[in-house]
């Protein structure tokens, strides 16, 4: 039986899965077909129930819960790896959250947590401009926009790009929450069957396990994807986001998706 699989190009996504990618792991009985494509391309995917396996957004899943159930493996969350709000480094004062809400603000797409977490921090933001996260930075440098809410590989390379960091939006939510910041999961269609759901976890524990201990292969497959190539650069998010939430989502990390939901439903979940 086949089953479509979908998750991001990004590092700790490929790192992950590269032993599922590569077809040294197998899920007995079933064909995974892989689909790569960015965080918000998979968030508005998610909305139609496209893929049976997916990544996406904690802010699209609350959106998609009806159709799709979370895993306890593959998430992307911790403590110091929120998005990061940054604008040019030019020497002025830093803005308070309402001089960035009445500024243009480039955004990596609309159902990401990212933005979720920005609307959280500036509820009143109206001039937000969204694209995906690869094009925030030069969105920001190239004046298109006066600030930018940055992801992934970008929170490691910004200083270089000749931009400062205006508030780290994961910082916030640790100082009011206390708990981690829940970024993405993987998600299962609910019309596919539970026992189907644990045997892929425990294959992508296997999966996440085989790139820990042979991290070469996997992170030549994280290369052939990412947008930074650096290899630092790599590891460091690699580092960053797979972590003891990506085996296991328990139950601080559960405890941080309903805060998230909570406060989401107060400004109006969308």
């Amino acid at each position: 039986m086949k089953l479509t699989l979908a998750y991001s190009p990004c590092p700790n996504d490929t790192f992950m899965f590269h032993g599922i990618a590569s077809g040294a792991l197998h899920m007995a009985g079933y064909e995974l077909e892989i689909h790569l494509h960015d965080i918000e391309t998979l968030n508005q995917q998610a909305l139609r129930g496209v893929y049976d396996l997916t990544k996406l957004s904690f802010h699209a899943w609350l959106l998609a819960r009806d159709t799709y159930r979370m895993l306890n493996a593959g998430a992307a969350m911790g403590y110091g790896c929120g998005p990061i709000i940054v604008a040019k480094a030019d020497g002025r004062s830093l803005p308070d959250a309402r001089a960035v809400a009445a500024s243009r603000v480039a955004i990596p797409g609309e159902l990401t947590t990212a933005h979720l977490l920005f609307r959280l921090w500036a509820p009143e933001a109206r001039n937000k401009i969204f694209m995906t996260y690869d094009r925030i930075m030069p969105a920001v440098t190239g004046a298109e926009a006066e600030f930018g809410v940055i992801i992934h590989e970008s929170r490691f390379t910004y200083e270089q790009a000749g931009l400062r960091k205006v508030v780290d939006l994961g910082d916030w939510w640790e100082r009011i929450t206390g708990l981690p910041v829940p970024l993405a999961g993987i998600a299962v269609r609910r019309d596919i069957g539970a026992g189907v759901a644990k045997q892929f976890e425990t294959l992508l524990r296997r999966s996440i396990a085989n790139a820990r201990a042979n991290p070469d292969a996997a992170m030549r497959y994280a290369h052939e994807h990412a947008q930074e190539l650096d290899d630092a650069v790599l590891r460091k998010h690699i580092e960053m986001f797979v972590n003891e939430y990506s085996l296991d989502t328990d139950a601080t990390a559960r405890n941080a998706v309903r805060t998230l939901e909570t406060m989401a439903e107060r400004i109006g979940l969308g």
